[in-house]
């Protein structure tokens, strides 16, 4: 029996997913790509996860790095993120950015979230690689999430950005806000 190729497609597209631009420095140059397989994997050591396919040409250029970022987008940088999408040229072309403090892999100004890991292991995953990173540095900004979803972007319009320097509602504090 031959397997459903678009029906897998169209099932799995109803997960949505964040989207993340992941960026190393490569002999003195940025290089990067979009990925929606980003997951965190474990607390204890602290680790994530990302699912490169094999036919990326950024991605090879970024293990030899030995070290990654991964730049959560926010929900303005869907240009951005198209930009880092396809093969070839200078995709950091006009994107402003500045080096991670710890492993020096390009931050984009702007994104909601980045991660800086160190290349811990590769496995073969079919027609991608799962890379498992070891994190060395993190940082947030407010704002709200780039998705993807049924293969279209898509926002969460209806979740409040929180303040700079606040983190989300506490419930106690929304219990409050319910009596007043």
């Amino acid at each position: 029996m031959a397997f459903d190729v678009d029906g897998f497609k169209e099932v799995m597209g109803r997960f949505a997913t964040g989207v993340a631009v992941v960026t190393a420095v490569e002999d003195g140059h940025p290089v990067g790509f979009t990925c929606q397989s980003f997951v965190s994997l474990s607390l204890d050591p602290p680790l994530v996860g990302l699912a490169p396919a094999k036919s990326s040409t950024s991605w090879p250029r970024i293990a030899r790095a030995g070290s990654f970022c991964v730049n959560v987008l926010a929900d303005h940088q869907q240009a951005l993120c198209t930009g880092f999408a396809v093969s070839g040229g200078d995709k950091f072309d006009g994107v402003p950015w500045h080096p991670a403090a710890v492993g020096g892999a390009p931050v984009i100004e702007g994104c909601l979230a980045w991660v800086s890991c160190g290349v811990e292991l590769v496995h073969d995953a079919g027609d991608h690689e799962l890379v498992i990173g070891k994190v060395l540095d993190l940082g947030h900004a407010p704002g709200r999430p780039l998705l993807f979803y049924r293969r279209a972007f898509a926002t969460l319009a209806e979740i409040p950005v929180e303040a700079e320097g606040e983190g989300p509602p506490r419930a106690e504090d929304r219990a409050v806000d319910r009596h007043r």
